[in-house]
């Protein structure tokens, strides 16, 4: 169920509109039956790291709602005439922030940009059971022939 949307208005103030999201929206947490907030985001948050992580974790402590990042790393257009954020990071940086604040909310991380996914925890989880099942099957194998040797 889609409830909202988290929009900074042209910013990265990231904080006011969680703050929007989970206070006024969320305000009767027991009638809403959304599991996720997702944040769709270009670049890192106006404030520090720490600080919206530490705010996070506070908010969804005990409500089964988490949130979710997908990052788009776009190219800079150097000619562009675009508002100029309050904070800068590169994309490793920006990547390493929202993991960090989606590890305190227990969410999800997604990483891309135009030449694809660079990240994403949702495929990390998918390879890690194919591993699995690869292992579980070898070991099959593996039983399978020492009994025919037996035998």
């Amino acid at each position: 169920r889609w409830v909202l949307s988290l929009q900074c208005k042209g910013s990265r103030n990231f904080l006011s509109a969680l703050r929007r999201a989970v206070e006024v929206d969320f305000k009767d947490r027991d009638k809403h039956q959304s599991q996720g907030l997702y944040l769709l985001t270009t670049g890192i948050p106006d404030q520090e790291t720490q600080t919206v992580s530490a705010y996070v974790a506070e908010v969804f402590r005990g409500f089964d709602l988490h949130l979710h990042v997908c990052l788009f790393s776009v190219v800079e257009d150097a000619g562009s005439h675009r508002i100029i954020p309050a904070r800068y990071a590169d994309p490793t940086e920006t990547a390493i922030a929202f993991k960090e604040i989606v590890q305190a909310a227990n969410g999800r991380f997604h990483w891309f940009g135009e030449a694809g996914i660079f990240e994403s925890d949702d495929i990390t989880l998918i390879v890690s059971e194919m591993e699995k099942a690869k292992n579980y099957s070898q070991k099959c194998a593996f039983l399978v022939e020492s009994l025919k040797q037996r035998s």
